[in-house]
């Protein structure tokens, strides 16, 4: 179980450093999308920045994963960014979410291999902290 939760931390890490440094540098093609709501979509989130940001992001939590200290703090970074990426290409897009997946299920694997960390979310009435 070892080796899985590690080689699933690599390849997620890899993935979205790729992708993030690809945000931020450009330096893959990106491919040419069809003139629909997608488009204008990624268009509007590419011209306000807003995709820098979350290149940034993308690379922060990759590097977390890929170190390997503060994996949880780095899943919790990239699981939003999955969950859009999805429903980017199930609502707008309709197809090409292959990579969307394997993201998905590699982040769901290792929030399962490291849900002690994530224990506390689930508390229905967690008690105040007593120290500032």
């Amino acid at each position: 179980m070892k080796i899985a939760v590690i080689i699933a931390r690599v390849l997620l890490g890899l993935l979205f450093l790729v992708s993030g440094l690809n945000g931020i540098l450009h330096f893959l093609p990106a491919p040419p999308m069809p003139p629909n709501d997608a488009t204008t979509f990624a268009t509007l989130l590419m011209a306000s920045k807003y995709m820098t940001f979350v290149s940034v992001l993308m690379v922060i939590g990759s590097l977390l994963l890929l170190v390997g200290k503060y994996v949880p703090l780095g899943l919790t970074l990239l699981g939003p960014i999955i969950v859009n990426i999805l429903l980017f290409h199930f609502t707008l897009m309709h197809g090409g979410a292959a990579a969307g997946l394997v993201a998905a299920v590699l982040e769901i694997f290792l929030i399962v291999a490291y849900r002690r960390s994530f224990r506390g979310i689930f508390d229905a009435d967690p008690p105040p902290a007593t120290t500032i």
